[in-house]
C-alpha cells in the first residue's frame, strides 16, 4: 500500500486508479448522460480500488502462471480441457459477473441500471480493469462482440438458443465468446481462406486449421470459411457459429493442437483449432461472410484501442508516482525539468488516446441509434484509434518504464508487464498497415472524411478558443483533410503515405476533441494539454530551433489538477 513515509523505492500498490486520474471523471461527465454519470461514479470508485490493489495482484500471479492445456483425464479418457490459474479465474468472475462488461451492451440490469449502459460506460470501466489485467480483456471484448454480430446477422434460432448465456452474469452459466479467423496463409488476407464448409443437414462440417485463436475452449467462435463449390476470393467466404459443445451436449470435433507462447497477454490462452469437422451454423447470408465479421472486428479494433489507452494511463501513473515521490541529487524526480519534459511526452499519447475512446464510444451509440453520417464517422474513428494509440502504447510504456529506473526492468514490478502487453494492440485484429489502409478505404467507400471533417468543425464552434488558436486549428484541420482526400483519390499511389494521413487526422482529432473538453470542463490545463498536442504532434518542428526555457505552465500541468477556468486565454500556437 502506498503510504507518506519516505522510501527509496516509491510503490504506489493499492492506490484507487480512479481517484489519482484527475481528469478521467470528468472527462466521462461530458460523454454520458448527467444520471447514467452519477449512477456509475460509485461503481467507478469501487473498480478504481480494485484495479489498484486486488486485481494488480491477481494479474501480476496469471501472468506468471499462464494457462495449461490438457488433453486426457487422470484416467485416459480423450477430454480437452486447458487449467487457467485460479488468480485468472477469480478476474473473469469480478469481470464478467458483477460488473458484467461483456453483457451491458445487450441487456438492462447490469450494474442496477435499467437499461443496457451506453457503450463509454463500458469503455470507461474497461479502460480501469485494464490497467490492472490486459489479457482478460481480449475474452471479454470478443464475447461481447461476438453477441452483437449474432444478434445483427443470426437467424432468430441461434439468437434464441445462445443470447440468454452470453449475457449472464452469472459465471458457471456463462458462455465465453471466441473469434477464429487467422489461417496460416491467411492473416490479414481474408480472401485467402481456405478452411472448407460442407453441408450438413441444417448445419456445415468445417474442415480446415484456425493459426491463431484467442480464448480457444470458448463456448461459442465465430468462424470464417468457404462453403463447397463457392467463389473464389472475398465473395466466397462465408461466417459460422461454431459451438464447443452441440445441443446434444456432446462435444463438437474440433481439436486445440497447442497453446501459443506468447510475449504478453500471457494470463489468456491462444492457440491453433484443427476444425476436423466440426459442425457450425451458417450465420447471416452466405457469402457475406467478411462483411458480417467485419462488425465484430471493427468492435474488437475499437477494444484494441481502449485497452492501449488503459496501459498508458497506468503507465503514466505509475511514472508520475515515482517522479513525485522519488528524491536524487537532493531533489524529487518531478522538480527536475528534463524530467518534466519527459513526463510531459508521456501525458500527451496518453490522454489522447482516452479521449479519443469517448469520441469513437460516442460515435458508436449514435451510429447504433442509426443517426445520419454517425456511422461514416464510427469507420473513420476505429481504424484511428487502432493505427495510433496501439503504436504509442509501445513506446510509452518502454518510456515510463525508464522513469522507474533500474527496477522498472524487473518482473517484480508492472512495467515490464505493461510494455510486454502493449505490443499486441499493433498487431491483432490488422497491423498497423492494415489499418492504416483502412482509414483511406473508409475515406472511399464511407464519405468518412466528410463526416470527420463536419464532426471536428462542430466541436470548434462549440469550444472557447483564443483567436489565434482558433486559427491554426481551422487551417490544420483543412490542410489535413485535404491531403487525407488526396491521398484517398490516389487508389494505390496514395498508400505510401496511409500512415502519415493516419497519424495526422489521429492527432488533429484527438487536440480537437481535448480542446472541445477543456471548455466543457472549463479546463485551461486541458486546453494547453490540447494545443500542445497540435503543436508538438502536427505542426512543423524544427529540431535546431525551438523554446530554450521551459514554459512557465509545465509544472503546474504534472500537479494534481487546479484549473483557472480562463480557456479562451490559452494559447500555445
Amino acid at each position: 500500500m502506498a503510504t507518506a513515509e519516505a522510501h527509496p523505492v516509491p510503490d504506489q500498490h493499492g492506490v484507487n486508479l480512479f481517484d489519482t486520474d484527475p481528469d478521467l471523471g470528468k472527462v466521462l461527465a461530458l460523454y454520458l448522460p448527467q444520471p447514467v454519470y452519477q449512477h456509475l461514479l460509485p461503481h467507478l470508485r469501487q473498480l478504481g480500488g480494485l484495479a489498484g490493489g486486488v486485481l494488480d495482484t491477481l494479474a501480476h500471479t496469471a501472468d506468471k502462471n499462464p494457462p495449461e492445456l490438457l488433453h486426457r483425464t487422470r484416467s485416459g479418457v480423450d477430454a480437452q480441457r486447458i487449467v487457467k490459474h485460479p488468480a485468472y479465474v477469480e478476474m473473469e468472475r469480478v469481470a464478467f459477473g458483477p460488473y458484467g462488461l461483456a453483457a451491458m451492451s445487450h441487456r438492462a440490469g447490469v450494474l442496477g441500471w435499467e437499461a443496457p449502459l451506453p457503450p463509454a460506460a463500458k469503455y470507461a470501466l474497461t479502460y480501469l480493469f485494464v490497467q490492472a489485467e490486459f489479457g482478460l480483456c481480449c475474452p471479454l471484448s470478443m464475447t461481447d462482440s461476438l453477441t452483437r454480430t449474432l444478434r445483427k446477422f443470426g437467424s432468430p434460432e441461434l439468437v434464441e438458443r445462445y443470447l440468454p448465456n452470453l449475457t449472464t452474469q452469472d459465471f458457471d452459466a456463462l458462455t465465453q465468446g471466441a473469434m477464429f479467423m487467422t489461417e496460416q496463409g491467411a492473416g490479414s488476407d481474408v480472401a485467402a481462406t481456405a478452411t472448407r464448409a460442407v453441408p450438413d443437414g441444417d448445419a456445415y462440417r468445417l474442415f480446415g486449421d484456425k493459426w491463431f485463436c484467442s480464448n480457444p475452449d470458448a463456448d461459442l467462435a465465430m468462424v470464417l470459411a468457404r462453403i463447397d463449390g463457392a467463389p473464389a476470393g472475398m465473395q466466397g467466404v462465408s461466417l459460422f457459429l461454431l459451438p464447443r459443445h452441440l445441443p446434444d451436449g456432446s462435444a463438437n470435433t474440433y481439436r486445440i493442437v497447442r497453446l501459443k507462447d506468447k510475449l504478453g497477454t500471457r494470463s489468456m490462452a491462444s492457440g491453433e483449432i484443427s476444425l476436423n469437422g466440426a459442425r457450425a451454423f451458417l450465420v447471416g447470408e452466405a457469402g457475406r461472410g467478411f462483411q458480417q465479421m467485419a462488425d465484430m472486428v471493427n468492435n474488437s479494433r475499437l477494444s484494441n484501442g481502449v485497452r492501449a489507452a488503459g496501459l498508458m494511463r497506468r503507465a503514466c501513473s505509475e511514472a508520475l508516482f515515482v517522479a513525485r515521490e522519488r528524491r536524487a541529487f537532493g531533489k524529487r524526480l518531478v522538480d527536475m525539468p528534463l524530467m518534466r519534459r519527459q513526463l510531459l511526452k508521456l501525458l500527451l499519447p496518453a490522454e489522447q488516446a482516452r479521449t479519443m475512446v469517448f469520441q469513437t464510444a460516442e460515435a458508436l451509440r449514435r451510429a447504433d441509434a442509426g443517426e445520419t453520417g454517425a456511422y461514416a464517422l464510427l469507420r473513420i474513428l476505429t481504424p484511428l484509434i487502432k493505427f495510433r494509440a496501439c503504436r504509442d502504447a509501445r513506446k510509452l510504456t518502454g518510456d515510463a518504464m525508464e522513469v522507474r529506473g533500474g527496477c522498472g526492468y524487473i518482473e517484480d514490478w508492472a512495467d515490464p508487464r505493461l510494455l510486454r502487453d502493449a505490443h499486441l494492440g499493433s498487431i491483432w485484429e490488422g497491423t498497423s498497415n492494415i489499418v492504416a489502409l483502412d482509414v483511406l478505404r473508409a475515406i472511399r467507400r464511407e464519405a468518412s472524411l466528410t463526416a470527420l471533417d463536419t464532426h471536428l468543425r462542430g466541436l470548434l464552434a462549440d469550444t472557447p478558443l483564443h483567436a489565434a488558436a482558433r486559427g491554426v486549428f481551422e487551417d490544420t484541420l483543412s490542410r489535413a483533410t485535404a491531403r487525407a482526400a488526396r491521398a484517398a483519390e490516389a487508389g494505390a499511389g496514395g498508400e505510401v503515405i496511409a500512415r502519415q494521413v493516419g497519424s495526422a487526422l489521429y492527432h488533429l482529432t484527438t487536440a480537437t476533441a481535448m480542446a472541445w473538453e477543456a471548455g466543457g470542463m472549463r479546463s485551461a490545463r486541458r486546453m494547453r494539454l490540447a494545443q500542445w498536442v497540435l503543436r508538438q504532434r502536427v505542426l512543423p518542428q524544427d529540431p535546431l530551433g525551438g523554446d530554450e526555457a521551459e514554459p512557465a505552465w509545465l509544472p503546474g500541468l504534472l500537479a494534481p489538477a487546479q484549473d483557472d477556468g480562463d480557456v479562451a486565454g490559452v494559447n500555445l500556437l
